[in-house]
């Protein structure tokens, strides 16, 4: 009944830079945090960064002053700026949102099917 779609992932020089975006939608009663996680070829899965309702942040060290991350609350999308991009930084990047379906219900994680981010010349 929820379904997360991530869109903008390409390719890009090293240097450039990409935003995706999250969009959040089925039944929805609250998001209380989204994220975008990444996993390069080889790699484990990895936070790049996470936004709390209340706009609290937070930032994989390899990230910090390059990306950023905003949500929409009333249009329930998340999105995550990437500047100066590095080879390194090629994966698929996922969104995950905290999702609560009821009043009462605790929140129960989501996750979208990805979308591939190349940085490469």
């Amino acid at each position: 009944q929820v379904q997360l779609v991530e869109s903008g992932g390409g390719l890009v020089q090293p240097g450039g830079s990409l935003r995706l975006s999250c969009a959040a939608s089925g039944s929805i009663f609250s998001i209380n945090a989204m994220g975008w996680y990444r996993q390069a070829p080889g790699k484990e899965r990895e936070l790049v960064a996470r936004i709390t309702s209340g706009g609290r942040t937070n930032y994989a060290d390899s990230v910090k002053g390059r990306f950023t991350i905003s949500r929409d609350n009333a249009k329930n999308i998340v999105y995550l700026q990437m500047n100066s991009l590095k080879p390194e930084d090629t994966a698929v990047y996922y969104c995950n949102a905290l999702v609560s379906t009821t009043l009462y219900g605790g929140g129960m994680p989501y996750w979208g099917k990805g979308t591939l981010v190349t940085v490469s010349s």
